[in-house]
């Protein structure tokens, strides 16, 4: 029998969670814990490997299982917007507000909510967030009074790193401890391969039921391009890829390599050899610094347009870094930006996952004792 075929499927109460490998025995062991205590909780991890469905089972597995458990996402939310969300409006506070509306804390109220992207909350909604894990006490955008204290259990979830948005301060520390008492990560697809076939299985099975569509097979060697794909969308990705063999598939029962996407499919041939080249991140670095070009036209027009990648991005703000001595306000003018550019570029790099933590290039001495004109 192959290892397909011997997939393992652990299953808690209402929602399933699929894996039989070390790193998914020790989040499950942590949810256990989570779920045993009413203290708050914060998942963190890349994005799409199931930080809601971690979360879904602690609620599950906790007293407040028959309350209600109300998820909001954090992200793409301006601060207006994100705190009727959270707190509730009343009637006419601003255009558009027709009628009083409770927040989903008011709805939470006995059970649990869920912030996914806690991180990309700004700093006055993080001061509002904090007050209220300090009292319970709300008060509806528009009202001239708080509610009574609400009993809500705070689980909060982010991709980002939260202890690099801390030294840089644009995450409060205080609100960070509140939030971090159980901690859990989950990693990466790529890091916990074994999981790879159970999870497929579970998506096919799901899929073919859902389309009224037969189960179909995969082949030894689709099954191995699948194991050693990177999956950079992680679960999401897979489930994705899942339903996309089963309708492509149009039951034809049988997937082999041809049916994969081409990103999974595709035999990498090496490269011919060639003369190294410049490193980009230098390359674009010195057109920056020596050509007076901004950083906005040369990198982020670039950027948006996908004619460079978030790789790319990186390695031009490490070796801007890396001059600066990690100084991020050095660098908005190393890039030839006005200083009141500062907080809209550190925006854009988190908001895009470009942000490079500062604190290394601190630790040893680099070329900044001698920067170009540009940084002086």
């Amino acid at each position: 029998m192959s290892d397909f075929a011997r997939a393992e499927v652990v299953t808690m109460e209402t929602t399933t969670m699929l894996g039989a490998s070390a790193a998914m025995r020790a989040v499950e062991r942590e949810i256990a814990v989570a779920g045993g205590c009413g203290a708050k909780v914060l998942i963190t991890g890349e994005s799409g490997v199931g930080k809601e469905l971690v979360a879904r089972l602690i609620h599950e597995k906790g007293q407040r299982s028959c309350a209600p458990f109300v998820p909001m996402n954090c992200a793409g939310l301006p601060d207006t917007l994100l705190e009727s969300e959270l707190f509730g409006h009343m009637r006419g506070s601003f255009t558009g507000a027709y009628r009083d509306k409770r927040g989903r804390l008011e709805a939470a109220h006995k059970g649990t909510i869920f912030m996914d992207e806690i991180g990309e909350m700004s700093l006055r909604m993080q001061a509002t967030l904090l007050r209220f894990l300090e009292s319970g006490e709300i008060q509806r955008v528009g009202a001239d009074r708080s509610l009574p204290p609400l009993d809500v259990r705070i689980i909060a979830a982010t991709h980002r790193d939260l202890v690099a948005m801390v030294a840089d301060q644009s995450f409060r520390e205080d609100l960070f401890y509140r939030l971090k008492v159980v901690h859990i990560d989950v990693p990466p697809l790529r890091e916990r391969r074994d999981d790879i076939p159970c999870l497929l299985r579970h998506f096919l099975s799901t899929f073919s039921n859902r389309h009224r569509l037969p189960v179909p097979e995969i082949t030894p060697d689709a099954l191995e391009r699948l194991l050693t794909y990177e999956w950079p969308g992680n679960v999401r990705e897979l489930k994705n890829v899942a339903e996309r063999l089963v309708v492509g598939g149009a039951g034809s029962g049988l997937i082999g390599v041809g049916s994969l996407p081409l990103e999974i499919g595709q035999v990498r041939r090496a490269a011919p050899a060639a003369r190294p080249a410049e490193p980009m991140g230098e390359r674009r670095l010195n057109r920056l610094m020596t050509e007076g070009l901004s950083f906005w036209s040369e990198i982020h027009e670039p950027f948006m347009k996908r004619d460079l990648t978030r790789e790319d991005v990186r390695q031009i703000v490490q070796a801007g870094l890396a001059y600066t001595r990690g100084n991020y306000k050095m660098l908005v003018r190393a890039f030839n930006m006005p200083e009141h550019d500062y907080k809209r570029f550190l925006s854009f790099l988190r908001t895009h996952g470009c942000h490079v933590s500062y604190q290394s290039f601190r630790m040893v001495k680099g070329p900044g004792a001698e920067l170009p004109a540009a940084c002086a």
